[in-house]
């Protein structure tokens, strides 16, 4: 018998069932071939802990300990750049203040990114604060303590058939029978809750564009930190030697193996373009994930207050990776009747019970 069987194989159903698999048997299932095939694995995995709605802050600077300490840590040092044009002051005051930004005079920022574009940038901000993510390996180190627990981590396991009888019943090519479901299935937690007879939250999935070209003029890109647009307008991000640049785009959609929109990246490349030096010439890949929020966009943990044993993991939208940590224990606290060590105010602003 299963005594949490997780539905879904990105970071959120891996550091759920890592976090639950202290307290019984643990099976993950995932329908894909990989790991993280989905939004997991599109992200543009920084840690930055001012970015989202008051209790996303509160779970990213819950998780930053973990992130920093953990397995030797999961942080490099990245750090965030924020430009606006002339015509952007009020704006990129506000985006200032929200993201506890220090803004700095323009040869500051062009000398940390030489291809900033006098003519165009007129304001601009700064702060070390952010990091980039080790996304695969803080993934592979939850599933590991699954299995270290005696619990199993299983691909190519799409799950067709929900029922409820004295415990749950899941087909999935063969059948798992377990006493509780966590729905960490992102995009399609709201189909999943549906197949288990319980009410959805109101999910919506967006889509995000991404580009990936080659380092602009040539330069080593290694310390460059990550640029955005006033508004979150667009903005790139060293990768491997590369840039990757998006529209920061938010399109609603269906579930889906998301694609990237050609004239959306199109416009997102231009908006990039317009604030720097070096023509953009060629794009070598691009893709697409998905995004999905709840309708106060903060993410959905705990018991579902209908149906008990079944808990969601839903809503991480773009915070997924950088709350995990904070998240997933939280979650566990819930289920197992511990003490949240988050604050009791902000624990009611993730739990279900807000969306009925």
């Amino acid at each position: 018998m299963i005594d949490f069987l997780v539905i879904g194989g990105g970071i959120a159903g891996l550091s759920a069932g890592a976090r639950l698999s202290a307290h019984g048997k643990v099976t993950v299932l995932e329908a894909e071939e990989a790991l993280g095939y989905h939004a997991s694995g599109r992200s543009a995995a920084l840690f930055e802990a001012a970015y989202g709605k008051p209790a996303v802050v509160a779970l990213n600077r819950a998780s930053a300990d973990y992130h920093h300490t953990a397995n030797g840590g999961y942080l490099t040092p990245r750090g965030l750049m924020l430009l606006g044009g002339s015509d952007q002051a009020e704006s990129f005051e506000t985006d200032v203040a929200d993201m506890e930004m220090e803004p700095i005079p323009f040869e500051t920022a062009r000398a940390m990114v030489p291809i900033l574009n006098p003519e165009t940038v007129a304001f601009t901000a700064h702060h070390a604060q952010a990091w980039d993510i080790d996304t695969d390996r803080l993934m592979q180190d939850f599933a590991r303590v699954i299995r270290a627990n005696g619990g199993a981590v299983l691909t190519r396991q799409r799950v067709t058939r929900i029922s409820r009888g004295a415990v749950w019943q899941v087909e999935a090519g063969e059948v798992f029978e377990a006493r509780n479901i966590v729905n960490a299935a992102g995009a399609w937690a709201d189909q999943v809750a549906g197949m288990a007879g319980v009410a959805p939250i109101g999910l919506q999935p967006y889509r995000r564009s991404m580009a990936r070209i080659p380092a602009p003029g040539g330069h080593d890109l290694s310390g460059w930190p990550m640029l955005m647009g006033v508004g979150e307008t667009w903005y790139a991000k060293p990768d491997a030697g590369k840039l990757i640049v998006s529209p920061a785009d938010a399109d609603p959609v269906e579930p889906q193996d998301a694609w990237a929109d050609d004239m959306v990246l199109a416009e997102g490349l231009a908006r990039y373009q317009e604030m720097v030096t070096e023509e953009v010439t060629r794009m070598e890949s691009n893709w697409a994930g998905l995004r999905s929020f709840a309708p106060d966009r903060v993410l959905v943990l705990g018991p579902d207050p209908d149906q008990r044993d079944f808990i969601w993991c839903a809503g991480q939208g773009g915070y997924g990776f950088q709350t995990s940590p904070a998240a997933s224990q939280l979650l566990c606290d819930l289920v197992t009747g511990a003490a949240p060590e988050i604050e009791a105010g902000v624990v009611a602003q993730l739990r279900p019970e807000r969306l009925r």
